[in-house]
């Protein structure tokens, strides 16, 4: 199994809640779940990644949360608020900005290197 760099991963599991919330409202583990498969298993983040990063988008008005009952159990669900969709904005360039600069430095050290 791989670990991932902390120092790299910041800001990342902001952005992927805020994506898929931006898809549908959804409960934490249903959240936990949707990384893992959505990603191909490159993002593994535990709940308790998860629900910290949850509660604090929730302080920020990023994101708001109502209880509702599923299945007979009494679950979370968030949903992005019009504040989260501009942030979601906002990381969403800012990571195809990022990417998009490390893609083409790789791409010029591989040609440096032919």
């Amino acid at each position: 199994m791989s670990k991932t760099n902390a120092a790299f991963m910041s800001g990342v599991p902001e952005l992927l809640l805020l994506s898929l919330l931006a898809r549908e409202e959804m409960y934490g583990y249903q959240l936990v779940r949707a990384i893992r498969v959505v990603s191909n298993e490159a993002f593994k983040l535990a709940e308790g990644v998860v629900y910290p990063v949850l509660h604090a988008l929730e302080e920020k008005q990023l994101i708001k949360a109502k209880q509702r009952l599923h299945e007979g159990r009494t679950r979370i669900y968030y949903a992005l608020t019009a504040k989260g969709k501009t942030r979601l904005k906002e990381l969403t360039t800012t990571w195809e900005r990022v990417s998009g600069g490390v893609a083409a430095t790789l791409n010029a050290a591989e040609v440096a290197h032919v």
